[in-house]
């Protein structure tokens, strides 16, 4: 293969009117090879959709896996977030969270669903994040599991919050889940204070296994850094696609 065909990319930049957020926000959709309108497509949904571009090179990623790994193409659709009130519309109880939510699930999902052929069907939705990325995306499937069914985790910060939404939950056999977490991620710095990420994930995974959820888990070396989960994110999108 041409090694410069995974480097041709469609990436379309689109703002959405948000009335919960009293904003717009921006994205940036990847349109795969061979892109058709009238075809339809799985979707993958990434939170910091900025830094899955840049940092978490998902494009390329995503060339490769169609063109090595006969993957079904997907359309992905990165959510762009303003740092300074990242932590607000990502972490449970902040005080965008809500808001953010429900503009994921009542404005981003229409919008995108009506000018782009993505298909509807929940299991052909991923959502995508990283640290309070993988957060709020577990919130969402937990509190839209008629929309979201599937969730890839980088070193999400499954703090005490999340852990008590878990554990509201009887049966989760129906949420799959593909966590990832380094085990050098002991002392991460967040805009929180210091935690203790992989024991955090240890105990979100017990968590989770009793109640039946589909996870795939996995721990290697690595720090809370893109340089880790660019290297991993490949084969976790491989497995919903």
């Amino acid at each position: 293969m041409e090694e410069d065909v995974y480097y041709k990319r469609t990436i379309v930049k689109e703002l959405v009117p948000s009335t919960y957020l009293g904003e717009n926000r921006a994205l940036r959709i990847y349109l795969p090879p061979g892109y058709n309108e009238l075809l339809s497509y799985p979707v993958i949904y990434c939170q910091d959709g900025e830094d899955f571009f840049n940092f978490g090179r998902i494009a390329t990623a995503m060339n490769r896996l169609i063109y090595d790994h006969n993957a079904d193409p997907a359309i992905i659709v990165g959510v762009d977030v303003d740092k300074s009130v990242r932590t607000s519309e990502y972490a449970p109880g902040g005080e965008r969270f809500a808001a953010y939510c429900r503009f994921f699930a009542e404005e981003l999902l229409p919008f995108t669903e009506h000018h782009y052929p993505v298909r509807t069907d929940s299991n052909e939705r991923i959502l995508a994040g990283d640290s309070l990325g993988g957060t709020v995306s577990l919130h969402l499937a937990l509190d839209y599991p008629s929309l979201f069914k599937q969730v890839i985790s980088l070193s999400g910060a499954f703090l005490q919050s999340t852990q008590a939404r878990i554990a509201e939950e009887r049966d989760l056999s129906w949420l799959s889940l593909s966590m990832l977490i380094g085990t050098e991620e002991t002392e991460v710095s967040t805009g929180r204070g210091t935690f203790d990420f992989l024991e955090a994930n240890r105990i979100t995974k017990q968590l989770l296994v009793a109640r039946s959820c589909q996870l795939e888990y996995m721990e290697k070396p690595g720090k809370h850094l893109w340089g880790f989960w660019q290297q991993e994110l490949p084969a976790m999108l491989l497995r919903f696609l």
